[in-house]
């Protein structure tokens, strides 16, 4: 297992399937987030699907110890949100470094509810 930040990214419900994004390659998707060598966790649903495509970066342990939390992320849709998703983890996530281009307009707050079953 990685020391560095590690993803969870939903599949199940409705975020990552191809009856509601049917332009997403799904699979290739995983297999670009899993080559960054980040733990990659998919989960059946995050129960946040109003903000599809979601994907939840969670800090290192150095993130952790600046304090960093997990952080969601919605509409990750697209190569260029892909590409800014990667490079965040490649950087060191969440408390290392700030996430970069617009990704920081992605992030959204779930309820606690839904929060506490990824943290």
């Amino acid at each position: 297992m990685t020391s560095g930040p590690s993803l969870t990214v939903c599949r199940g419900c409705c975020c990552g399937t191809a009856r509601k994004h049917p332009e997403v390659d799904h699979r290739a998707q995983l297999a670009r987030f899993r080559a960054t060598g980040a733990r990659v966790r998919v989960t059946d649903c995050l129960d946040a699907c109003a903000y599809s495509n979601v994907v939840v970066v969670s800090p290192s342990r150095a993130g952790r110890a600046a304090g960093a939390r997990p952080v969601w992320l919605f509409g990750v849709l697209d190569a260029d949100t892909e590409d800014e998703v990667v490079a965040w983890v490649d950087a060191g996530g969440p408390g290392v470094a700030e996430p970069p281009g617009m990704l920081d307009l992605r992030v959204f707050s779930p309820s606690r509810k839904v929060r506490a079953a990824v943290d």
